[in-house]
């Protein structure tokens, strides 16, 4: 039986070890001063660590399926406190990315909690304990940008790694006190279970929808949160990376439907919430493009956007974890990793998108990306009825 305080020291676990990951966002016009280089050379920081963060996955969540997860997860984090010490310590701008790289291929512990939390609750509850662990997550997510941007705007962004590191040792002592044992459920080679991966996605159309919505509604999040801080600084006042991170407060508000949005999908039908995700990501750039030129206008955007990330991303997880109860490493490697390629993406075409057209056109891609998760949700929605027609 999984204890809800259980669930709660997984939320934040979830929520620590992920901020590693977005540290660096509202940080970026301080290594560009910081190194002497320009917006265009110091966005790859952000996308390398998505692109780092989909590779560990991709190396680290399908071996969550044959060893024992707790010490899995503790292993992780001790090579995450090292990663963020070479960040800390990091001499150049290349330096730097590359270490942002490598505290993303550390830092994949979130993605080894969720399905652990899945695996250990109560299926009738499944949706409710996702979605309590990934409002951990996402409010993470956010508060990283709001911490990092203070610390760096009042301490310098290398004292925000430090910081971080520290948190991960006080958790480390914590989750070998705390965690539950997490028993392997697969028996086999890591070949047999890199090539069942394969077999997933041949078998598993619900995989397939959920990862490529998931992937093009990550991409549009990411380019808008690496180009915030850009946005912000080119405004008449000027603002800060403080300012930037500011927004993460706000958008914790979007994190907080996480448990209802969970119970959503254990009620009614998850796919609908999806889709209702999707439109909420294109109504908040729309607001983006229209209104964002202001602090409210943006402020009105990023409550709507997180609300939609957050419901959305959570009842993509509730399908997946339906399908395959022996699986859920793999079902969570196959979604995961194509999420954070699309994040990866995101960030790199966010800031190419900033560099050629600025904010309108960040706006004007984030409308697009959205689209294509609307389409692509529409397509297989047209090949399920066609498949239960035919039988």
């Amino acid at each position: 039986m999984l204890r809800r305080s259980t669930v709660w020291i997984m939320a934040l676990t979830g929520g620590l070890v992920v901020a590693n990951n977005y540290y660096n966002q509202p940080l970026l016009v301080e290594f560009a001063h910081t190194f002497g280089v320009t917006e265009k050379e110091v966005g790859p920081v952000a996308a390398l660590t998505q692109f780092g963060y989909a590779f560990g996955m991709l190396l680290f969540l399908p071996l969550s399926d044959m060893f024992e997860r707790k010490r899995m997860i503790r292993l992780l984090i001790l090579a995450a406190i090292c990663a963020l010490v070479a960040t800390a310590l990091a001499p150049s701008i290349h330096f730097l990315i590359l270490a942002g790289f490598v505290v993303g291929f550390t830092c994949v512990v979130p993605q080894l909690v969720t399905p652990f939390a899945a695996q250990l609750a109560n299926p009738k509850e499944r949706g409710s304990v996702v979605g309590i662990v990934m409002g951990g997550l996402l409010t993470g997510i956010l508060l990283s940008r709001t911490i990092a941007g203070f610390v760096g705007a009042h301490l310098g962004w290398q004292a925000m790694y430090w910081i971080a590191a520290a948190m991960m040792v006080g958790l480390y002592f914590l989750l070998g006190r705390t965690l539950p044992q997490g028993p392997p459920t697969f028996k086999g080679s890591y070949f047999s279970l890199v090539r069942s991966l394969g077999e997933l996605i041949r078998t598993q159309p619900v995989l397939r929808e959920t990862s490529m919505v998931a992937a093009l509604q990550f991409a549009a999040f990411s380019a808008f949160w690496t180009t915030l801080v850009f946005h912000v600084h080119n405004l008449p006042e000027q603002y800060g990376s403080d300012v930037a991170g500011a927004f993460g407060v706000i958008g914790v508000l979007g994190a907080m439907i996480a448990p209802y949005a969970g119970k959503l999908s254990d009620r009614a039908s998850p796919r609908l919430t999806v889709m209702l995700s999707s439109i909420a990501f294109v109504i908040s750039f729309v607001i983006f493009g229209w209104i964002g030129y202001g602090l409210i206008g943006l402020a009105i955007g990023v409550v709507l956007l997180d609300i939609g990330m957050q419901s959305g991303h959570v009842s993509n997880m509730t399908r997946n974890f339906a399908l395959n109860k022996e699986a859920l490493g793999r079902l969570n490697t196959v979604y995961n990793v194509t999420r954070f390629l699309g994040g990866g993406i995101g960030s790199v075409v966010g800031n190419l998108a900033w560099v050629r057209w600025q904010w309108p056109g960040v706006c004007a891609m984030g409308i697009v990306l959205c689209l294509l998760a609307i389409v692509v949700q529409l397509y297989y929605g047209r090949r399920y009825a066609t498949v239960a027609v035919a039988q």
